[in-house]
C-alpha cells in the first residue's frame, strides 16, 4: 500500500500499537492528514513500540483540568493523583480559608499544585503556592507549565523536601501537599516497565525499620507540622502497602483527624492528617 491509499491509525495498529494509542498519535503528529508529517508520526510510533511512555512521546498530557507540558525529567501524571487534588480541595473547603497558602512537595511537572491553584481560581479563591523539589530540571518543567496556565500566584523552591523554606514560613502553611517517591528499589522489577523511563528519584525511596519505599513519607510526617499552621492538613499520596505504618507514625508524631483513603480501583492511597488546633 502506499502513502496515498493507507489510512495512518490503521498502519500503526498493524506495526502493533493499541488502535487508541495509535489514534493518539495520529492525532498529535499528522494533524489535518499531512502526508509530509508521515516520517514524523512513524518515528514517534516506533519509539512507543520501543516501550517509551506514550506521554512523553507526545510531550503534554492532561491531568484533571490542565494540559501539563511532561518529559523524561517529571513523573507522568497519574489518575489516582487527580483523586488526591479531590481529597486536598475538600480539606481547604472544610477550613474556609479564603487565601491559603499551599506547599506542593515534590512538586514534578507541578500537577498537583498547579491544579489546585487553577481550580481554587475558577471558584473565588485566591490562593497562594509554593513548589518544591530537588530536581532543578523537574522546576524547570513546573515553571513552564505555570505560565502555560497564566498560574502566577506560585513561587518555586529548589529544595528537598522543608530544607530550604524559609523559616518565617513555619506554622503558616494551609495545607501541605505530596506524592513522594515510595516504591522501594525490590519492587521496581515487578512493576510496569513504563516506569524504567521516568526519573528513578521520583519513584524510588529506601526502606525504613522493615517497611517497603517508605522514607521518604516518614520524613515528610515527621517534619510537616512545623510548616503547618494549627488546624493545617497534610495529605499525601503513598503505595498500597504503607497504610498501616503511616497511620501509626501519623497518630505518634501528634496529628488528629488521621485517617487514610483508599483510591477509585479499592487501594490504599491518600494519607490525610492536621496539625492540632
Amino acid at each position: 500500500m502506499t502513502d496515498a491509499n493507507l489510512d495512518p491509525a490503521a498502519e500503526l495498529v498493524g506495526l502493533g500499537l493499541e488502535r487508541r494509542e495509535a489514534r493518539w498519535l495520529v492525532e498529535e503528529f499528522l494533524p489535518g492528514g499531512d502526508s509530509d508529517a508521515l516520517p514524523v508520526l512513524r518515528a514517534a510510533a516506533q519509539r512507543r513500540l520501543n516501550g517509551e511512555p506514550l506521554q512523553y512521546i507526545i510531550g503534554h498530557w492532561p491531568f484533571r483540568s490542565l494540559d501539563l507540558d511532561v518529559d523524561s525529567r517529571v513523573l507522568i501524571p497519574r489518575p489516582e493523583t487527580e483523586e488526591l487534588v479531590d481529597v486536598a480541595l475538600a480539606q481547604l473547603a472544610a477550613a474556609a480559608s479564603g487565601a491559603p497558602l499551599i506547599l506542593d512537595l515534590g512538586c514534578g511537572s507541578g500537577a498537583i499544585g498547579l491544579s489546585l491553584l487553577d481550580e481554587l481560581r475558577t471558584r473565588g479563591v485566591a490562593a497562594t503556592l509554593i513548589a518544591l523539589d530537588e530536581s532543578a530540571d523537574a522546576l524547570d518543567v513546573a515553571r513552564s507549565n505555570a505560565r502555560k496556565h497564566h498560574l502566577h500566584a506560585v513561587s518555586f523552591v529548589h529544595s528537598s523536601w522543608f530544607d530550604a523554606l524559609d523559616d518565617s514560613l513555619r506554622s503558616r502553611v494551609d495545607l501541605i501537599v505530596a506524592n513522594p517517591p515510595y516504591v522501594a528499589a525490590a519492587e521496581m522489577a515487578n512493576l510496569d516497565p513504563v516506569l524504567n523511563y521516568e526519573p528513578r528519584g521520583a519513584l524510588v525511596a529506601p526502606d525504613v525499620r522493615g517497611v517497603a519505599g517508605i522514607e521518604d513519607l516518614e520524613i515528610i510526617l515527621r517534619d510537616a507540622q512545623a510548616w503547618l499552621r494549627p488546624g493545617g492538613s497534610l495529605v499525601m499520596e503513598h503505595g498500597e502497602s504503607q497504610r498501616l505504618a503511616l497511620l501509626d507514625l501519623a497518630q505518634k508524631n501528634g496529628y488528629v483527624h488521621v485517617r487514610d483513603l483508599d483510591d477509585l480501583s479499592g487501594r490504599p492511597r491518600v494519607l490525610v492528617a492536621r496539625r492540632p488546633e
